[in-house]
């Protein structure tokens, strides 16, 4: 019997690139600000399930990395699962992000060209009303704060209709710090400025018997 699923929550991402990420406003088409794309999208589970296995509370971090127009593919992708996940969750949420399980990462699996692997660790996200701090243990510790709307300092400036895999409308960020240091993705830049996003997010699928 196929398994299907559905996970909601929130996602937060930082990359390497001059705000605003060429990426996302032509269609991943664009060279990179400098050559490699190196990204850390993070999402937190607030309520979903895998068939029968609870998702709720799990979070979990795509990290990818690429050379040159992201549409090219030869992704490398690797994920940091919270180290709280269970092994059942941990085999769901590997299902979700391999596009096996269908959904949004299906479409992106294409891209991917090495899986570099799971690591665990505990993953803390503090989320603010305009922005967002998120450490994954001795990996990842990053931040960012939302650009403001011109008439309305309570809002962020928004992007629709993008063919981002988390949301089509995403919030736009830049970061005020990022550090990453796994699968070969390294970054260390304790200054800010460069790209951020961050939005909420619905995914659903069906894994095939």
């Amino acid at each position: 019997m196929a398994d299907k699923w559905i996970i909601r929550g929130d996602y937060f991402e930082t990359c390497n690139c001059d705000y605003l990420c060429p990426c996302i406003y032509t269609n991943m088409t664009a060279e990179p600000t400098y050559h490699t794309c190196k990204a850390a999208i993070a999402l937190r589970i607030n309520e979903g399930n895998f068939g029968g296995t609870s998702l709720d509370g799990v979070a979990f971090v795509v990290m990818a990395m690429v050379d040159g127009p992201m549409a090219d593919g030869n992704w490398t992708v690797g994920l940091i699962i919270d180290e709280g996940a269970s092994d059942e969750q941990v085999a769901a949420i590997g299902a979700i992000c391999s596009g096996d399980a269908g959904g949004p990462m299906e479409v992106a699996s294409a891209l991917v060209g090495n899986f570099a692997g799971i690591e665990r660790a505990a993953i803390q996200i503090d989320e603010r009303k305009m922005g967002f701090t998120l450490k994954a243990g001795s990996f990842l510790d990053n931040g960012a704060d939302a650009v403001v709307a011109a008439f309305d300092p309570d809002q962020p400036l928004y992007i629709d209709n993008t063919a981002h895999p988390a949301s089509k409308r995403l919030a736009l960020a830049r970061a005020t710090h990022t550090k990453m240091n796994v699968f070969g993705i390294e970054m260390d830049n304790p200054d800010g400025g460069n790209n951020g996003h961050y939005a909420p997010f619905v995914w659903q699928g069906e894994a095939a018997a």
